[in-house]
């Protein structure tokens, strides 16, 4: 497509809107077109799905407390001719429903789309049931399975109508919060990734939250994170082959940067592709440590004590620099 200048009165109101919402809001206007698309939670709320609920009650569905329930009622739905949205906690629709989702929506390609909630260390103090740091690991691990991390309203909007038209099983990854809007320029989101500042000989491949973090991080350093590349990577998997022209080989040093287990993410991804071609770009994985954290505190914290706070970032980068 084209590329087109965003109004600076879209991009204001796509930066005040919380993530969930820029999501939710375009699945109601899907859902209020096509009355084959159904809504399901787990008890999880968003501001704008109550008017979802109020609007189209015949197209919404709480199950309760009960994710399998939640992944087998969708399955069933699937094969009666709906696409569904199953929405709940990350960790809880992924790790809890694994079986589910791999033989009862996966294995029959089922028009499903996983929300899940709480990406990262979102939920804090919530504790570690809660820390969203394996859902893309054990997500990946399904052939059938698109995987979506969205970093900003633009994105969870443009990705929210990419899974509808798809039609495909997919988990869609998501923040809860506002965001700046990484772009100035329209966007299909058919690539997989947006490049934010041209790769160089250092480039900062992210994810989520963690583009958004980065980027303010690249603002601070001045005329050494003009030279530096940035990629924010929304779709996981599966990736455009044209990522490695794109991205890798311009590139001398790859830092992959993840809200995620450095085990399975997008780390894993990039290394994979170093790997099995012919180059010899360096790569740095920054994410959650592959451990579990049995752990409570602040996400900034979690940040600091994983070296992916501000401060970690910019000495990374300007060692990466030198």
């Amino acid at each position: 497509m084209t590329a087109q200048t965003i109004t600076s009165q879209r991009r204001d109101e796509l930066a005040a809107m919380d993530m969930r919402d820029a999501f939710f809001d375009e699945i109601y206007r899907i859902a209020r077109d096509d009355s084959s698309v159904v809504f399901l939670t787990d008890d999880m709320d968003a501001f704008s799905l109550r008017r979802f609920k109020k609007d189209m009650p015949d197209q919404f569905l709480n199950i309760g407390v009960a994710e399998q329930n939640l992944i087998n009622l969708s399955a069933g739905l699937a094969m009666s001719g709906k696409q569904v949205f199953a929405y709940g906690i990350a960790p809880f629709v992924t790790m809890r429903c694994f079986e589910q989702i791999k033989v009862n929506i996966c294995s029959m390609r089922l028009p499903v789309t996983i929300v899940g909630v709480g990406a990262g260390f979102s939920f804090e103090f919530d504790g570690p049931t809660h820390h969203g740091i394996h859902d893309v690991p054990i997500m990946r691990a399904i052939p059938e399975m698109n995987i979506y991390n969205p970093s900003d309203a633009a994105s969870a909007e443009g990705i929210a109508k990419r899974v509808h038209v798809a039609g495909e099983p997919a988990y869609v990854r998501i923040d809860k919060g506002t965001f700046p809007v990484l772009m100035s320029t329209e966007d299909d989101f058919s690539s997989g990734y947006r490049i934010i500042n041209p790769p160089g000989d250092v480039t900062v491949v992210a994810t989520g939250y963690m583009s958004s973090r980065i980027a303010g991080v690249l603002s601070k350093l001045g005329s050494d994170g003009e030279d530096i590349g940035l990629v924010d990577l929304y779709r996981l998997k599966p990736l455009d082959q044209k990522f490695v022209a794109d991205v890798i080989e311009p590139s001398k040093t790859v830092i992959t940067l993840e809200e995620s287990s450095i085990s399975g993410g997008i780390g894993t991804i990039v290394a994979e592709l170093i790997a099995e071609g012919d180059s010899h770009t360096k790569l740095i994985r920054l994410g959650a440590e592959d451990r579990q954290f049995i752990q409570y505190g602040t996400r900034e914290w979690f940040h600091s004590i994983n070296g992916i706070d501000d401060e970690s970032l910019a000495k990374t980068l300007r060692q990466a620099l030198k």
